[in-house]
């Protein structure tokens, strides 16, 4: 705990999430928060294996709209932080791939937003071709109608 403090002074975890997906090639994301919620996340590949992406959606900063990715998988052991003001998503990279993420905020539905996973003006290079997206996330709006909203 002491060492999340230094990148996020407000940070506890609230909560604890598993998302179980069986089929390779599955996007979920690009998920947000915005005010009075604080999604702050910790996030851990558990089995299987994930390209895992976060974007700067803070508005004056000067990395806004930039990506970074890394695999998560179970044998790598890594985890992934992500702060407030970041977008999150994967991809998985094999069947029977479970997610576990600690929350800094417990799931509120009226702060939950998305941006969608293949916005051009952000270019995330998914690995695979995707396979399984819930309609949901094929709906979120592209960065530059929502931006100004992120926390």
């Amino acid at each position: 705990q002491a060492e999340f403090k230094e990148y996020s002074p407000s940070i506890t975890w609230s909560q604890c999430n598993i998302s179980f997906n069986s089929v390779c090639g599955t996007v979920r994301g690009l998920h947000y928060a915005v005010a009075p919620s604080h999604e702050t996340k910790l996030v851990r590949c558990t089995s299987g294996a994930i390209f895992d992406v976060i974007v700067d959606i803070r508005n004056n900063s000067a990395t806004y709209g930039s990506w970074f990715a890394v695999e998560l998988n179970a044998s790598n052991r890594h985890a992934l932080f992500i702060p407030t003001g970041f977008a999150h998503g994967f991809q998985t990279l094999e069947d029977n791939t479970e997610v576990f993420y600690q929350m800094g905020d417990s799931f509120n539905p009226d702060t939950s937003r998305g941006i969608r996973f293949d916005d051009p003006a952000i270019g995330v290079k998914w690995p695979l071709p995707v396979t399984s997206i819930s309609k949901k996330d094929l709906d979120n709006p592209l960065l530059m109608l929502v931006r100004g909203v992120a926390s």
